[in-house]
Protein backbone atom coordinates (compact mmCIF):
# COMPACT_ATOMS: atom_id res chain seq x y z
CA UNK A 1 0.00 0.00 0.00
CA UNK A 2 0.78 3.75 -0.28
CA UNK A 3 1.96 6.00 1.82
CA UNK A 4 -0.92 8.15 2.33
CA UNK A 5 -3.70 4.91 2.83
CA UNK A 6 -5.15 6.06 5.88
CA UNK A 7 -3.79 4.12 9.08
CA UNK A 8 -7.49 2.74 10.37
CA UNK A 9 -7.33 0.84 7.58
CA UNK A 10 -4.24 -0.68 7.88
CA UNK A 11 -5.77 -4.36 8.50
CA UNK A 12 -8.50 -4.49 6.39
CA UNK A 13 -8.99 -7.60 4.37
CA UNK A 14 -10.89 -7.16 1.19
CA UNK A 15 -13.24 -9.84 0.29
CA UNK A 16 -11.81 -12.65 -2.09
CA UNK A 17 -14.51 -13.54 -4.72
CA UNK A 18 -14.52 -16.58 -6.64
CA UNK A 19 -12.16 -17.26 -9.04
CA UNK A 20 -12.46 -15.68 -12.63
CA UNK A 21 -9.26 -17.11 -14.36
CA UNK A 22 -8.92 -16.21 -17.86
CA UNK A 23 -5.95 -18.28 -18.95
CA UNK A 24 -8.32 -21.36 -20.08
CA UNK A 25 -11.83 -22.35 -20.26
CA UNK A 26 -13.19 -23.81 -17.08
CA UNK A 27 -16.45 -25.47 -15.94
CA UNK A 28 -17.15 -22.64 -13.93
CA UNK A 29 -19.12 -24.26 -10.54
CA UNK A 30 -17.59 -21.63 -8.09
CA UNK A 31 -19.40 -18.50 -7.80
CA UNK A 32 -23.47 -19.11 -8.28
CA UNK A 33 -23.96 -17.83 -11.32
CA UNK A 34 -26.98 -19.00 -13.26
CA UNK A 35 -26.11 -21.54 -16.10
CA UNK A 36 -28.96 -20.14 -18.08
CA UNK A 37 -29.30 -16.47 -20.25
CA UNK A 38 -30.99 -13.92 -19.01
CA UNK A 39 -34.98 -13.68 -20.51
CA UNK A 40 -35.14 -13.05 -24.14
CA UNK A 41 -37.68 -10.32 -23.02
CA UNK A 42 -34.51 -8.64 -21.10
CA UNK A 43 -31.87 -9.42 -24.43
CA UNK A 44 -34.73 -7.56 -26.62
CA UNK A 45 -34.67 -4.41 -25.26
CA UNK A 46 -31.08 -4.06 -25.22
CA UNK A 47 -31.38 -2.43 -28.46
CA UNK A 48 -29.13 0.06 -30.92
CA UNK A 49 -31.56 2.50 -29.85
CA UNK A 50 -31.27 2.09 -26.03
CA UNK A 51 -27.38 1.68 -26.56
CA UNK A 52 -27.37 4.98 -28.21
CA UNK A 53 -28.95 6.62 -25.38
CA UNK A 54 -25.63 5.69 -23.30
CA UNK A 55 -24.59 9.46 -23.53
CA UNK A 56 -27.65 10.20 -21.03
CA UNK A 57 -27.54 9.94 -17.63
CA UNK A 58 -30.04 7.16 -16.40
CA UNK A 59 -32.61 7.71 -14.14
CA UNK A 60 -31.73 8.16 -10.48
CA UNK A 61 -34.58 7.59 -9.20
CA UNK A 62 -35.30 3.99 -11.33
CA UNK A 63 -38.72 5.10 -11.36
CA UNK A 64 -39.94 2.58 -14.24
CA UNK A 65 -37.61 -0.23 -12.92
CA UNK A 66 -39.00 0.29 -9.02
CA UNK A 67 -42.25 0.14 -10.28
CA UNK A 68 -42.08 -3.14 -11.95
CA UNK A 69 -39.83 -4.29 -8.64
CA UNK A 70 -42.87 -3.35 -6.50
CA UNK A 71 -45.70 -4.88 -8.82
CA UNK A 72 -43.86 -8.24 -8.63
CA UNK A 73 -43.88 -7.98 -4.59
CA UNK A 74 -46.88 -6.69 -4.50
CA UNK A 75 -45.43 -3.48 -2.46
CA UNK A 76 -45.65 0.50 -2.80
CA UNK A 77 -42.82 1.71 -5.25
CA UNK A 78 -41.80 3.71 -1.87
CA UNK A 79 -41.39 0.21 -0.35
CA UNK A 80 -38.35 -0.59 -2.70
CA UNK A 81 -34.88 0.48 -3.39
CA UNK A 82 -32.40 -0.57 -5.85
CA UNK A 83 -28.60 -0.91 -6.51
CA UNK A 84 -25.27 -1.75 -8.29
CA UNK A 85 -26.39 -5.81 -6.88
CA UNK A 86 -27.50 -6.44 -3.75
CA UNK A 87 -23.94 -6.23 -2.34
CA UNK A 88 -24.10 -2.00 -2.80
CA UNK A 89 -27.76 -2.10 -1.37
CA UNK A 90 -26.58 -4.48 1.84
CA UNK A 91 -23.45 -1.83 2.04
CA UNK A 92 -25.92 1.23 2.04
CA UNK A 93 -27.80 -0.72 5.15
CA UNK A 94 -24.87 -1.10 6.80
CA UNK A 95 -23.85 3.14 6.64
CA UNK A 96 -27.76 3.65 7.18
CA UNK A 97 -27.92 1.14 9.87
CA UNK A 98 -24.60 0.24 12.03
CA UNK A 99 -22.02 2.79 13.72
CA UNK A 100 -19.35 2.31 16.18
CA UNK A 101 -22.17 2.17 18.74
CA UNK A 102 -24.33 0.28 17.01
CA UNK A 103 -22.61 -3.13 15.79
CA UNK A 104 -23.39 -5.80 13.37
CA UNK A 105 -24.46 -9.02 14.41
CA UNK A 106 -23.85 -12.31 12.28
CA UNK A 107 -23.01 -15.73 11.73
CA UNK A 108 -19.14 -16.60 11.78
CA UNK A 109 -19.53 -18.73 8.80
CA UNK A 110 -21.57 -16.46 5.94
CA UNK A 111 -21.04 -14.15 3.27
CA UNK A 112 -17.93 -12.79 3.50
CA UNK A 113 -18.29 -9.16 2.59
CA UNK A 114 -20.59 -8.51 6.11
CA UNK A 115 -16.70 -8.68 7.76
CA UNK A 116 -15.02 -6.66 5.18
CA UNK A 117 -18.06 -3.67 5.09
CA UNK A 118 -17.72 -3.90 9.06
CA UNK A 119 -13.94 -3.18 9.07
CA UNK A 120 -13.85 -0.47 6.10
CA UNK A 121 -17.21 0.59 7.82
CA UNK A 122 -15.58 1.00 11.23
CA UNK A 123 -18.44 -0.75 12.29
CA UNK A 124 -17.93 -3.46 15.47
CA UNK A 125 -18.83 -6.67 14.45
CA UNK A 126 -21.04 -9.24 16.85
CA UNK A 127 -19.77 -12.66 15.55
CA UNK A 128 -22.33 -15.57 15.96
CA UNK A 129 -20.86 -19.16 15.72
CA UNK A 130 -23.06 -21.36 13.72
CA UNK A 131 -24.72 -24.61 15.22
CA UNK A 132 -22.25 -28.18 15.20
CA UNK A 133 -24.34 -28.78 12.07
CA UNK A 134 -23.82 -25.65 10.68
CA UNK A 135 -27.75 -24.19 11.29
CA UNK A 136 -28.22 -20.53 12.81
CA UNK A 137 -29.37 -20.50 16.37
CA UNK A 138 -31.64 -17.72 15.87
CA UNK A 139 -32.51 -17.39 19.73
CA UNK A 140 -29.15 -15.46 19.40
CA UNK A 141 -30.05 -12.99 17.73
CA UNK A 142 -32.70 -12.09 20.30
CA UNK A 143 -32.63 -9.17 22.68
CA UNK A 144 -29.14 -7.61 21.78
CA UNK A 145 -28.59 -4.09 20.64
CA UNK A 146 -27.34 -5.04 17.45
CA UNK A 147 -28.42 -4.58 13.62
CA UNK A 148 -28.70 -7.88 12.78
CA UNK A 149 -28.17 -9.19 9.17
CA UNK A 150 -29.18 -13.20 8.34
CA UNK A 151 -28.37 -14.55 5.20
CA UNK A 152 -31.44 -16.82 4.17
CA UNK A 153 -30.72 -19.41 2.70
CA UNK A 154 -27.18 -18.76 4.33
CA UNK A 155 -23.71 -19.28 2.01
CA UNK A 156 -21.96 -21.80 2.18
CA UNK A 157 -24.24 -23.64 3.86
CA UNK A 158 -27.07 -23.43 1.97
CA UNK A 159 -29.71 -23.72 5.35
CA UNK A 160 -32.48 -21.75 4.76
CA UNK A 161 -34.75 -20.41 8.47
CA UNK A 162 -38.97 -20.05 7.52
CA UNK A 163 -40.30 -16.51 8.21
CA UNK A 164 -42.04 -17.89 11.40
CA UNK A 165 -38.39 -18.63 12.61
CA UNK A 166 -37.21 -15.58 11.68
CA UNK A 167 -40.28 -13.40 12.88
CA UNK A 168 -39.60 -14.20 16.33
CA UNK A 169 -36.39 -11.95 15.55
CA UNK A 170 -38.42 -9.03 14.46
CA UNK A 171 -40.63 -9.27 17.57
CA UNK A 172 -37.58 -9.24 19.98
CA UNK A 173 -35.57 -6.45 18.05
CA UNK A 174 -38.23 -4.29 17.84
CA UNK A 175 -35.74 -1.16 18.16
CA UNK A 176 -32.96 -2.69 16.24
CA UNK A 177 -33.17 -3.09 12.06
CA UNK A 178 -33.08 -7.05 10.67
CA UNK A 179 -31.99 -7.65 8.00
CA UNK A 180 -32.79 -10.69 5.45
CA UNK A 181 -29.67 -11.09 3.03
CA UNK A 182 -32.25 -13.76 0.25
CA UNK A 183 -29.93 -13.56 -2.53
CA UNK A 184 -30.99 -17.11 -2.65
CA UNK A 185 -33.98 -17.58 -1.55
CA UNK A 186 -35.64 -18.42 -4.46
CA UNK A 187 -34.32 -21.61 -4.87
CA UNK A 188 -36.22 -22.99 -2.14
CA UNK A 189 -36.95 -20.70 0.22
CA UNK A 190 -39.78 -19.23 1.59
CA UNK A 191 -39.12 -15.20 1.28
CA UNK A 192 -39.64 -12.81 4.22
CA UNK A 193 -41.22 -10.32 2.62
CA UNK A 194 -44.84 -10.60 3.55
CA UNK A 195 -43.93 -9.61 6.66
CA UNK A 196 -43.08 -6.38 5.99
CA UNK A 197 -46.45 -5.09 6.33
CA UNK A 198 -46.40 -5.88 10.77
CA UNK A 199 -42.38 -5.08 11.42
CA UNK A 200 -41.05 -1.37 10.41
CA UNK A 201 -37.55 -2.72 11.41
CA UNK A 202 -37.42 -5.47 8.57
CA UNK A 203 -35.31 -4.78 5.53
CA UNK A 204 -35.22 -7.64 2.73
CA UNK A 205 -32.74 -7.76 0.39
CA UNK A 206 -32.91 -9.70 -2.95
CA UNK A 207 -30.81 -9.66 -6.47
CA UNK A 208 -30.80 -10.16 -10.41
CA UNK A 209 -27.68 -12.46 -10.17
CA UNK A 210 -29.10 -16.26 -9.13
CA UNK A 211 -32.42 -16.47 -10.46
CA UNK A 212 -32.95 -14.45 -12.64
CA UNK A 213 -29.69 -15.09 -14.59
CA UNK A 214 -28.37 -11.36 -14.79
CA UNK A 215 -25.04 -11.75 -12.46
CA UNK A 216 -23.33 -9.41 -14.64
CA UNK A 217 -25.89 -6.74 -15.03
CA UNK A 218 -25.03 -6.09 -11.39
CA UNK A 219 -28.57 -5.48 -10.04
CA UNK A 220 -30.26 -5.96 -6.75
CA UNK A 221 -32.88 -4.38 -4.70
CA UNK A 222 -33.93 -3.61 -1.22
CA UNK A 223 -37.99 -4.21 0.07
CA UNK A 224 -38.78 -2.40 3.46
CA UNK A 225 -40.83 0.03 5.39
CA UNK A 226 -40.96 3.42 3.05
CA UNK A 227 -39.08 4.92 6.16
CA UNK A 228 -36.32 2.26 5.94
CA UNK A 229 -36.31 3.11 2.25
CA UNK A 230 -35.80 6.35 3.02
CA UNK A 231 -33.09 6.04 4.69
CA UNK A 232 -31.42 3.84 2.24
CA UNK A 233 -32.23 6.64 -0.74
CA UNK A 234 -30.86 8.89 1.42
CA UNK A 235 -27.54 7.40 1.42
CA UNK A 236 -27.58 6.21 -1.98
CA UNK A 237 -27.71 9.71 -3.22
CA UNK A 238 -25.06 11.36 -1.06
CA UNK A 239 -23.22 8.68 -2.55
CA UNK A 240 -23.59 7.78 -5.98
CA UNK A 241 -27.13 8.75 -7.41
CA UNK A 242 -26.65 7.35 -10.70
CA UNK A 243 -25.72 3.99 -9.18
CA UNK A 244 -27.99 1.51 -11.92
CA UNK A 245 -26.90 2.34 -15.76
CA UNK A 246 -29.93 2.39 -18.23
CA UNK A 247 -29.37 -1.09 -19.42
CA UNK A 248 -29.32 -2.81 -16.80
CA UNK A 249 -32.66 -0.77 -15.62
CA UNK A 250 -34.14 -1.64 -19.07
CA UNK A 251 -33.23 -5.41 -18.60
CA UNK A 252 -34.14 -5.56 -15.35
CA UNK A 253 -37.66 -4.58 -15.64
CA UNK A 254 -37.95 -7.24 -18.56
CA UNK A 255 -36.69 -10.06 -16.33
CA UNK A 256 -38.81 -8.88 -13.67
CA UNK A 257 -41.57 -9.03 -15.86
CA UNK A 258 -41.29 -12.47 -17.46
CA UNK A 259 -42.59 -14.49 -14.49
CA UNK A 260 -42.59 -17.53 -16.82
CA UNK A 261 -38.83 -17.98 -17.76
CA UNK A 262 -38.11 -17.18 -13.94
CA UNK A 263 -40.26 -19.74 -12.89
CA UNK A 264 -38.79 -22.44 -15.27
CA UNK A 265 -35.11 -21.49 -14.71
CA UNK A 266 -35.68 -21.99 -11.28
CA UNK A 267 -37.13 -25.04 -10.97
CA UNK A 268 -34.73 -26.60 -13.29
CA UNK A 269 -31.81 -25.60 -10.99
CA UNK A 270 -33.96 -27.17 -7.86
CA UNK A 271 -34.43 -30.47 -9.84
CA UNK A 272 -30.65 -30.88 -10.96
CA UNK A 273 -29.41 -29.36 -7.28
CA UNK A 274 -31.77 -32.57 -6.08
CA UNK A 275 -30.07 -35.24 -8.62
CA UNK A 276 -26.54 -33.86 -8.02
CA UNK A 277 -27.12 -34.49 -4.35
CA UNK A 278 -28.53 -38.40 -4.85
CA UNK A 279 -25.29 -39.04 -7.07
CA UNK A 280 -22.84 -37.35 -4.47
CA UNK A 281 -24.57 -39.33 -1.25
CA UNK A 282 -24.14 -42.28 -3.54
CA UNK A 283 -20.48 -42.28 -3.31
CA UNK A 284 -20.51 -41.26 0.32
CA UNK A 285 -20.63 -37.99 0.59
CA UNK A 286 -21.97 -35.48 2.71
CA UNK A 287 -24.45 -32.45 2.50
CA UNK A 288 -26.64 -30.23 4.07
CA UNK A 289 -29.87 -29.40 2.91
CA UNK A 290 -29.45 -26.49 0.20
CA UNK A 291 -32.22 -24.48 -0.10
CA UNK A 292 -29.74 -22.05 -3.10
CA UNK A 293 -28.00 -22.74 -6.26
CA UNK A 294 -25.41 -24.69 -4.75
CA UNK A 295 -24.58 -27.41 -2.57
CA UNK A 296 -22.08 -27.51 0.60
CA UNK A 297 -20.94 -30.81 -0.12
CA UNK A 298 -17.62 -33.09 1.98
CA UNK A 299 -16.00 -36.18 0.85
CA UNK A 300 -16.08 -39.30 3.19
CA UNK A 301 -12.33 -40.03 2.77
CA UNK A 302 -10.73 -37.48 0.43
CA UNK A 303 -9.60 -33.59 1.45
CA UNK A 304 -11.48 -30.66 0.53
CA UNK A 305 -8.36 -29.34 -0.91
CA UNK A 306 -7.08 -32.04 -2.54
CA UNK A 307 -10.62 -32.14 -4.32
CA UNK A 308 -10.66 -28.78 -5.35
CA UNK A 309 -7.07 -28.39 -6.62
CA UNK A 310 -7.43 -32.03 -8.72
CA UNK A 311 -10.41 -30.49 -10.23
CA UNK A 312 -9.21 -27.36 -11.13
CA UNK A 313 -6.17 -28.96 -12.86
CA UNK A 314 -8.79 -31.09 -14.52
CA UNK A 315 -10.59 -27.54 -15.55
CA UNK A 316 -13.45 -27.83 -13.53
CA UNK A 317 -13.62 -24.91 -10.65
CA UNK A 318 -15.80 -25.13 -7.38
CA UNK A 319 -15.33 -23.10 -4.27
CA UNK A 320 -13.19 -24.16 -1.32
CA UNK A 321 -13.30 -22.01 1.83
CA UNK A 322 -9.34 -22.53 3.84
CA UNK A 323 -10.87 -22.02 7.46
CA UNK A 324 -11.79 -23.55 10.68
CA UNK A 325 -14.92 -25.99 10.11
CA UNK A 326 -14.59 -25.25 6.64
CA UNK A 327 -11.26 -27.24 5.06
CA UNK A 328 -13.12 -30.31 3.98
CA UNK A 329 -16.27 -28.73 2.91
CA UNK A 330 -17.29 -27.44 -0.91
CA UNK A 331 -19.32 -24.90 -2.23
CA UNK A 332 -20.31 -26.24 -5.31
CA UNK A 333 -22.76 -24.00 -7.86
CA UNK A 334 -25.98 -26.01 -9.43
CA UNK A 335 -25.16 -25.73 -13.03
CA UNK A 336 -27.08 -26.79 -16.02
CA UNK A 337 -27.80 -31.33 -16.44
CA UNK A 338 -24.85 -31.45 -18.46
CA UNK A 339 -22.62 -29.74 -16.39
CA UNK A 340 -23.62 -31.69 -13.27
CA UNK A 341 -22.86 -34.82 -15.29
CA UNK A 342 -18.91 -33.56 -16.09
CA UNK A 343 -18.87 -33.14 -12.66
CA UNK A 344 -19.79 -36.02 -11.06
CA UNK A 345 -17.69 -38.26 -13.73
CA UNK A 346 -14.51 -36.16 -12.79
CA UNK A 347 -15.77 -36.79 -8.92
CA UNK A 348 -15.98 -40.63 -9.32
CA UNK A 349 -12.97 -40.75 -11.36
CA UNK A 350 -11.20 -39.12 -8.30
CA UNK A 351 -12.78 -40.89 -5.41
CA UNK A 352 -12.03 -44.47 -7.68
CA UNK A 353 -8.23 -42.97 -7.65
CA UNK A 354 -7.52 -42.40 -4.06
Amino acid sequence: MSRFFVKRLDQLAPYTPGEQPQDQQYLKLNTNESPFPPSSKALEVLSREAVCQLNLYSDPDCKALIAAIAKRYSLEPEQVTVGNGSDEVLAFALRAFCDENTPLAYADITYGCYKTWCSLLGVPSIQIPLEEDYSINLKKYVGGQATVMIANPNAPTGLCKTPAEIEVVLQANRDQVVIVDEAYIDFGGESCVPLLKNYENLLVVQTYSKSRNLAGARLGFAMGSQELIADLNRIKFSFNPYNVNRLTCLAGIAAMEDEAYFQRCIQEIIQTRSWTAQQLKALGWTLTDSKANFLFAQSGKIPGGVIYQTLKERGILVRHFNAPRLENRLRITVGSQNQMERLLAAVARLEAEW
